[in-house]
């Protein structure tokens, strides 16, 4: 039987994982993380089992495998609670609304001694509120949770030029804490965070300081709340519903845990840092997935090549460019050619060339080589398929290591014509 409630949950765990293969066997196998393969043992009911995950091309990131840890301890348990004859399908049903919730509170509680409970009703408070609208636009917000005194979160607050709005007496986040219109009106989740204490205490308001410069990407993805959480003790988190109605959790080292679309899905930046390894700079990896994950979170679809070849290999393969040869696009293109990820970040217009149409091509020095480049797919060593976007990401993979962010947010990792892993 637990094969049979394993497979009902088993596409959100293969989801999780960025599209891996996922199976559980009787019998226990030997914990093995090797490249691209993933083995757990796990008991359940007092007998043994194999969890086993495979992801052909990718290893697992640390994060992801201690979260499949506390899902199989999860599944465990919520297995052994169920053994009444004829509820098989109570149980299936149960354990695929919840098991991912009770895992990302078990793994932002960690400590396996405590209960996780008020974490658990913190996600579904915001749960309910990622479906809310309040005067036509989605509601909003967002609770940094700190695990420190709080003597050293007012001075970290206030190194940092953050202001503290203390709350007294603390109030519990409760059912009914987001009843009122201005914890999700007033209570944005970019610049003013509600501050609870582990145990759901709400101590006070943060507002964030104007003097913090960060670019656009940096505001999109939240980099000054990263620093907070990394300051503000050993499994501090924040957490917050944003403008596309998504949850996102921000821990330390920087990568999130997010909800989309009713699903729960590990942004790992280290799984993108293996990913483009050798193929550019190192400088460069991370301007450029986190500014991905900006396109992603802002619904624009973008496919980006870090070609491996010569200028005279890449102008063999374009097929044109988007807007035509009209003087005005070429007068926009060139001024931005053999610009670094990080000055075109830094001026602002790293974002605008990504959410224009056609590919975007970087050489392994994280220049930009191309804008709106339109890829002749006869070029690729095999019959491409899909859709416009997918067909260009596919045949570009054959001439280096492709990104490829969807118009409706997922992020996609290419590599001699294959997909290998995918993100929400």
């Amino acid at each position: 039987m637990p094969h049979n409630v394993f497979e009902a949950i088993s596409p959100n765990i293969s989801a999780l994982l960025g599209g891996a293969r996922v199976d559980l066997s009787a019998g226990e196998g030997t914990v093995n993380s090797a490249e691209g393969r993933l083995i757990q043992p796990v008991a359940i009911d007092g007998r043994g089992y194999t969890f086993s995950a495979v992801r052909e091309g990718l290893p697992f990131a640390r994060t992801e495998i201690q979260f499949c840890r506390e899902l199989l301890t999860a599944f465990s348990g919520l297995y052994s609670g169920f053994k009444l004859e004829g509820y098989a399908a109570h149980f299936r049903t149960a354990l695929l609304a919840s098991i991912m919730d009770i895992t990302v509170a078990r793994f932002l509680r960690g400590d396996r001694s405590k209960g996780f409970w008020p974490i658990q009703q913190l996600i579904q408070l915001l749960k309910n509120l990622s479906y809310q609208r309040y005067e036509g636009k989605p509601a909003t917000t967002g609770f940094l949770v700190h695990r420190t005194t709080e003597p050293v979160l007012r001075k970290t607050l206030k190194e940092r030029r953050h202001t503290l709005i203390s709350l007294q007496p603390h109030q519990s986040i409760s059912p009914t804490f987001l009843d009122n219109p201005l914890t999700y009106r007033f209570i944005d989740g970019n610049n003013l965070f509600f501050i609870s204490t582990i145990q759901m205490q709400v101590v006070g308001l943060l507002r964030t300081s104007d003097s913090v410069g960060q670019t656009d990407i940096e505001r999109l993805t939240q980099r000054e709340i990263f620093s907070l959480v990394r300051r503000l003790g050993a499994g501090a988190f924040a957490i917050t519903v944003n403008e596309a109605s998504e949850i996102e959790v921000l821990i330390s080292p920087a990568k999130l845990l997010v909800r989309r679309k009713g699903n729960w899905a590990i942004f790992d930046p280290d799984v993108i840092r293996t990913f483009l390894a050798d193929s550019i700079v190192a400088d460069a990896i991370d301007d450029l997935l986190w500014t991905v994950y900006a396109v992603s979170k802002q619904r624009h679809g973008t496919v980006i090549l870090i070609h491996e070849g010569t200028p005279r290999h890449l102008a063999a393969l374009k097929k044109g460019s988007v807007g035509g040869d009209d003087p005005i696009g070429r007068l926009l293109t060139n001024r931005v050619k053999g610009q670094t990820i990080a000055q075109l970040k830094e001026s602002g217009t790293l974002l605008r060339i990504l959410s224009s149409d056609g590919m975007t091509v970087l050489d392994k020095h994280g220049k930009l080589l191309e804008a709106c480049f339109i890829i002749d797919t006869s070029h690729a060593r095999e019959m491409v398929t899909g859709g416009g976007r997918t067909t260009a990401a596919i045949a570009a993979s054959f001439f280096g290591k492709v990104i490829k962010v969807s118009q409706d947010g997922p992020i996609e990792l290419y590599q001699d014509g294959r997909l290998l892993y995918r993100f929400g």
